[in-house]
């Protein structure tokens, strides 16, 4: 259908001088003024690439369990350590350090502070424990535990829970009705349920 091709201009000019449509009455209004034509892009959509990119993939490369335990917070607005750490080399490169010397400091200050932050843990309990109270949750939690504690309940309502208590009963008598019609046409005798041949 090639009379299909091109803007609304071209489309019902080519309509028009087939005579498969009357002149409209915009038609001549739209010729004189036509409308603006917008660059095409090619189809391909960019990648948007930040400068901290490059020391972002490093620091995941030597830090693959940081994926785990320093969690991106999507409602939060402290950015990421692997963020902090690019910024860091970045901002040691204009101030004209070498590269591989900016890494080594970041990655020393990235070492500190995730020992001082579980050193203030440690020492939180400890004051909790001397003083005879329940040490506070963890500040500094894994997003892993932190996904426990929230399934925790769950995990405890299956035993409680008697919707869940009757669902399970259920399946224990359909599995204990299949496994019994099993015995059965294993033995050879007529079972009592429905068989489909």
């Amino acid at each position: 259908m090639s009379y299909m091709r091109g803007d609304l201009l071209t489309r019902m000019r080519k309509l028009v001088k087939g005579l498969a449509r009357p002149t409209p009455v915009w038609l001549k209004a739209m010729e004189e003024a036509p409308p603006v034509t917008l660059p095409r892009s090619d189809g391909k959509i960019k990648n948007i690439e930040m400068p901290e990119d490059v020391y972002v993939k490093r620091f995941f490369k030597k830090y693959p369990d940081s994926l785990y335990h320093d969690a991106v917070r999507f409602n939060g607005f402290s950015p990421p350590p692997a963020r902090v750490f690019a910024w860091r080399v970045l901002e040691l490169k204009e101030q004209g350090v070498t590269e591989e010397e900016a890494m080594a400091v970041a990655d020393m200050e990235y070492m500190t502070e995730k020992k001082a932050k579980k050193k203030a843990y440690s020492e939180l309990k400890k004051i909790c424990r001397l003083q005879g109270k329940k040490p506070p949750p963890n500040p500094y939690p894994s997003p892993i535990k932190e996904i426990q504690a929230e399934e925790k309940k769950y995990v405890k309502d299956r035993f409680f829970n008697p919707k869940i208590l009757e669902i399970v009963k259920k399946m224990k008598a359909e599995k204990a009705a299949e496994m019994q019609e099993r015995m059965a046409n294993a033995s050879g005798q007529p079972s009592t349920g429905n068989t489909p041949w």
